[in-house]
């Protein structure tokens, strides 16, 4: 299990802006062999992100899937592509090695853009 991170305020938590975005393409990333490339709608744009899901998803499989992402994360160049934005995922380690990949969504179908608190 991983180490907790140190407390924050809600004034830190509140500068997030997490949102729910729809999976409008996916592919693989040209230049790397973890990462993969996808096109996201949400609901007031499109954006590209790029997530180290490579071996966990197939591209296939992501799209038309509601996710949530952090959507005013810095805009961050991976392996010569911009990414966008950040989605939320849980990661279940075992005996210190990584494991299954668990990409976050909503439990119920909403609307792209609207926010998570």
């Amino acid at each position: 299990m991983a180490e907790p991170k140190p407390q924050i305020t809600y004034d830190d938590f509140a500068k997030l802006d997490l949102r729910v975005a729809r999976v409008l393409e996916c592919a693989e990333h040209p230049n790397a062999d973890k990462l993969l490339v996808l096109k996201i709608d949400l609901g007031y744009e499109q954006r590209q992100l790029i997530a180290g899901l490579k071996g966990h998803y197939e591209p296939a499989d992501l799209i038309g899937k509601q996710i949530v992402v952090v959507a005013n994360l810095a805009p961050r160049v991976m392996r010569g592509l911009e990414s966008q934005g950040m989605l939320l995922a849980a990661v279940e380690a075992a005996n210190g090695q990584p494991g299954k990949v668990i990409v976050l969504a909503p439990s119920a179908e909403v609307r792209p853009g609207t926010p998570c608190s």
